[in-house]
């Protein structure tokens, strides 16, 4: 019975102990309140481009999340009904901790806690201004810790919204444990923190991140010269002495693959581009340049690969235009379609996407719609040769030789020098039984270029057409000096009973 009581006695006495340590939340509201603050970033017009929240450090600084400041020139602090300006003092932008200074900004430092004696279930308070609503409060509890790089990342129920980053997560004893950092958008309560320890080795970090952004520097400025020179061989020793020693760095691993492309070792050069964008994955042109090198070595499969993550990161036009290119050139023409219809959706106003849009309808037989796509490049530019030449074709193909002939007409009215045009034009002469007129096209195309055995073809077939058939063998003969594979077609066709 005695040993009952004193175990009845050492529970209350530890209950007793627990809730006189624990603080209400209007207790940690009260304590840590004054050391939130709202946060404001601005472009160079002082235009409002970022808001979030921050915290007073015992030296009084102000940490928040890097991403909160990102894409502003100008940062300020508001607190008390008061705005200060602030400048950034510490930056860690791997873990998303920065700090400001703000001179006259006279606020309460919180109490720096730690994570190492945080528990999965013990409640904490977020303190911040969602959506600049400022000094929100929220509450939860730890629902799980990770391990991370010198310290416990930080997984809460307590909600956080837009304008809670860089704010405080307050353990029950209202000390600072954690800025919080992000949600995930109709996710279950999946709200996460960045560590307190994050934020007291942020000088350090930050002047180590320094000492290697001036080493990097240093390489930087060798790999340049040796690059000026075209010195690649040195380049190439330069960069892998450089991948060694800092192998986090995506310039040092581009310039080894600049190395190993100028040297013939393409393989490697890929290893090498690839392994620069697995450390800078939103390195855009990174992607585009590693997709153009892929689509040049006729690698196409790996180059749309590339360019579609240029495109997840910078959606742009002529991205869209050069992907349908690759599509193109894949015989994938129903994606090349869409790439160009993207490009012609975000540029309507450009002649020339809608003129490959045109042709990829031509290649995959919609012709419907691929006279409709040059009629719109004309409506653009009516003096473009090109348009006019591709839209006889699509009216040739589809039986509208009339509309052909037109179209035709006016691609040599434009550009006399275009044999391409004339050699079709005499072609949808030839269907429409004009054969002088055909003959004369035949002869604008062969002014141009002698050379062009579909041109004398074409006009050896005329005058067969045409009953005169003395220069048929004419033609013949021509034809077995440019092509003689050619020269054999013509004679069966024009020649043999």
């Amino acid at each position: 019975m005695r040993v009952s009581i004193r175990v009845c006695i050492s529970f209350a006495v530890a209950v007793f102990a627990v809730q006189a340590q624990a603080k209400t939340a209007s207790e940690i509201f009260e304590q840590a309140s004054p050391s939130v603050v709202v946060v404001y970033g601005a472009d160079a017009k002082g235009k409002k481009q970022s808001q979030g929240s921050g915290v007073v450090l015992p030296g009084g600084e102000v940490a928040t999340n890097c991403h909160v400041l990102k894409g502003a020139l100008d940062y300020s602090i508001h607190y008390s009904n008061k705005t200060y300006p602030a400048t950034i003092r510490h930056s860690d932008w791997d873990r998303d901790v920065c700090s400001l200074t703000v001179p006259g900004l006279n606020a309460m430092p919180a109490t720096l806690g730690a994570t190492r004696n945080l528990k999965v279930g013990q409640r904490v308070y977020v303190i911040g201004a969602p959506r600049g609503l400022e000094l929100t409060l929220s509450e939860g509890i730890v629902s799980s810790l990770r391990e991370m790089d010198g310290g416990r990342y930080i997984q809460t129920t307590a909600p956080i919204s837009p304008g809670s980053s860089g704010g405080g997560l307050f353990d029950d004893e209202g000390r600072l444990i954690g800025l919080p950092t992000f949600y995930l958008d109709k996710g279950q309560q999946l709200n996460f923190a960045v560590p307190v320890e994050w934020v007291k080795a942020l000088p350090e970090r930050h002047a180590s991140q320094a000492q290697t952004e001036q080493d990097g520097a240093a390489w930087l400025n060798k790999a340049g010269a040796l690059v000026e020179k075209k010195d690649w061989p040195a380049l190439l020793r330069h960069a892998q002495r450089w991948t060694e020693a800092q192998p986090r760095s995506a310039e040092a691993w581009n310039y080894l693959g600049r190395a190993y492309e100028e040297t013939g070792q393409d393989a490697k050069m890929f290893e090498a581009k690839e392994q620069a964008l697995r450390i800078k994955p939103d390195d855009a042109l990174g992607w585009f340049l590693l997709g153009l090198t892929y689509e040049l070595a006729g690698q196409l499969t790996k180059a749309i690969e590339a360019y579609q993550q240029d495109l997840r990161i910078d959606p742009n036009a002529d991205k869209w235009a050069v992907l349908g290119h690759a599509y193109k050139d894949a015989g994938q023409l129903t994606n090349a379609i869409d790439a160009y219809q993207q490009a012609v959706r975000i540029k309507p106003e450009r002649a020339d996407w809608w003129q490959l849009l045109g042709k990829a309808y031509i290649d995959s037989g919609q012709l419907t719609k691929a006279i409709e796509a040059y009629r719109q490049a004309l409506r653009i530019d009516q003096n473009d040769a090109g348009s006019w030449f591709y839209l006889g074709l699509a009216y040739s193909k589809s039986s509208q030789t009339s509309k052909a002939i037109e179209a035709y007409q006016q691609a040599v009215r434009i550009d006399p020098k275009e044999s391409s045009a004339w050699h079709n034009l005499g072609i949808a002469y030839v269907e429409t039984g004009q054969f002088s007129k055909a003959i004369e096209a035949f002869q604008q195309a062969l002014r141009i270029d002698q050379k062009d055995a579909d041109a004398w073809y074409g006009l050896g077939i005329t005058y067969k057409k045409n009953g005169q058939t003395s220069k048929v063998m004419e033609i013949y003969r021509k034809l077995s000096k440019l092509d003689p594979d050619k020269a054999e077609q013509f004679f069966n066709e024009a020649i043999l009973p």
